[in-house]
Parts: C-alpha cells; structure tokens; sequence
C-alpha cells in the first residue's frame, strides 16, 4: 500500500502578492533592486523630459520664450492662444482633418485585405495556398524599387490624389504572416464543427475567428493607424498641391523653413504668438493620437503579437 504524502496546498499569485519565484532563481539582492529601479526611472526621464519640454513651450508666452532663449523647461505665462490659432480652419486644420480621413479609410482599407489574405493563407489546401504564400515571402526581400513604383503610381494616374497616400503601402507582408500564424492556431475542430452546422467561409470568419481574434487584430490596427498618421514620404512624393499635404508633411516644412503656417504670420508679427510655440504646438498634435490609443492596446501586444509570430 503506498503511502499518502500530504502536500502543502499550491498558493496562486494574486494581483497584489509577487509570483512566486522558481526554485532555481536566485532572490534579488537590494543592490540588483535599487539598479533596475535607477535605470528605469533614467530612461522614464530620457523618453519624458523631452515631451515635457516641448509641450510646455508649445504653452507658453513669446515673452516666456525669449526669455528663456528657445525652448522652456520651467511652465510661466502658460496660453494656448498656439493651439487656438492652429485650429481656427487654416492650413493646419485642414492637415490635420486629412491625416485623421487617410488614417481612418487606409487602416480599414489595410485591415480588410490583411485579414481576408491571412485567413485564405491559414487554411491549408485552399486553392493556390503554397504559391501565393511564396510570393508574398518574395515580396519581403525583393522590391521593384523607388522609380518603379512612382511610375506604376503615375500610370494609374494617381498622383495628386489621396488614394496614392494608401494603396503603395496598403498591405504589410509582415501583418498578414502574424494574422495567419494567429489564425492557424485556433482550433480546426471548432471550425469544422460551424462548417457543419452550414457556415460559410465569410460566416466562420466574421463570427468565429474574428471574435477568438481580438488581440491579434488590435495590435495589427494600432500598426497600420501608426503608419498612416506617421507616414509623409509618399506625400511628399506624389503630391504637388500643398492644399492636400497631411500634418505631418506641414511640420516638417514648418520646422525647415522656421516659419509660421498660412493665417499665423499676423498674430507673430504683433507679438501675441511665438513661431517656435507653433512649431512645439503643431508636434504634440501629431503625437497626440499615438499616445492616446497606444495604453489601450498595450495590454494586447504580448499575446497578439507573440502568439501569432510563434504559431506561425
């Protein structure tokens, strides 16, 4: 008869106690502690200090700046009359409306695409599955070129038009390899079990997979909405009217040519606004949709994007 060994109960690891090291690693010491503490603090203050100094000049006075010589640390003489003349519907304004419609009508664009691809390509047996995947792996290490694709894009006449802002970079080979790799890894009988009950492809894909895919998509989207608000070369290149360009083409002509936008020069030249607070202004508008939405789907990233690369 073998004996009955009684166990210690296994404690789970709430939200406020630690998780329980393994037996093999050792407890950190107060040094090792009070290191990884001063380097994480040190980089919080490298990746903060600059975003702090840019927005508190974009808020401050001219006479605040002068005094100062340029850029302020110290907050005095706060005003957002640079924010209020930016977004009184001059150039801007107008940049700034067409960043958020690019971003919007090409992270869909991109989205519809790369799920679709992904789903066809994660099914394995599907017509022209192997050869298809080929070719889109060729797509990540061989490319046409820059005159290439500026001539295909002119062909198509689509140049000054906002549809050459999207369709050049429409679809990410890489997004599409994570979404497959995501897909591949849910359950082929759950699948075959709503084939059964007679769903289709569409069906089975709109409210099995895509629902069990929450966190994949969402870190995929954040990718895609990035790169369209951050894009400005394919403007720069396919547009010639400056009535088109998006913000962040406006702020870089703003900070090279040091000089206020259509509609700002009045309020310079009596003194009530100042050009480097319009510039800071117009920076934290560009970063300011970036740092709203990335919180909200950091929580997504290890599990989308770890998942989907790994079953891949």
């Amino acid at each position: 008869m073998t004996a009955v060994v009684d166990r210690p109960p296994v404690r789970k690891p709430s939200a406020w106690a630690p998780v329980p090291r393994p037996v093999w690693e050792e407890e950190p010491s107060r040094a090792g502690l009070a290191g990884k503490g001063l380097v994480l603090t040190l980089a919080c203050l490298g990746i903060l200090f600059p975003l702090w100094i840019v927005v508190v000049t974009s808020v401050s006075s001219r006479k605040t700046i002068d005094e100062a010589g340029g850029l302020v640390m110290v907050p005095k003489g706060i005003t957002l009359v640079a924010y209020r003349e930016l977004l009184s519907g001059g150039q801007v304004t107008r940049a700034a409306i067409i960043s958020v419609l690019v971003t919007l009508v090409g992270t869909l664009f991109s989205m519809a695409v790369s799920v679709l691809c992904a789903y066809g390509l994660s099914r394995i047996g599907s017509l022209g599955h192997r050869w298809l995947l080929m070719l889109l792996l060729a797509t990540m290490f061989f490319s046409a070129g820059l005159i290439p694709t500026y001539l295909l894009v002119q062909s198509l006449g689509l140049t000054d038009s906002y549809l050459a802002l999207i369709l050049p970079s429409a679809v990410s080979v890489f997004n599409i390899l994570v979404l497959r790799g995501f897909f591949m890894g849910i359950s082929q009988e759950l699948i075959d079990s709503a084939r059964i009950d007679g769903a289709g492809d569409f069906r089975i894909l709109w409210q099995i997979v895509m629902p069990l895919s929450r966190a994949v998509l969402a870190v995929i989207t954040l990718f895609y909405a990035v790169g369209y608000w951050s894009a400005w070369f394919n403007a720069s290149l396919y547009l010639n009217d400056q009535n088109m360009m998006p913000l962040q083409n406006v702020m870089i002509q703003l900070v090279q040519k040091q000089e206020a936008p259509v509609g700002l020069g009045q309020a310079i030249k009596t003194g009530q606004l100042s050009g480097l607070a319009v510039q800071m202004a117009v920076m934290v508008m560009a970063l300011l949709p970036v740092a709203v939405l990335s919180p909200f789907v950091q929580r997504h990233f290890k599990k989308g994007m770890l998942t989907g690369a790994i079953k891949g």
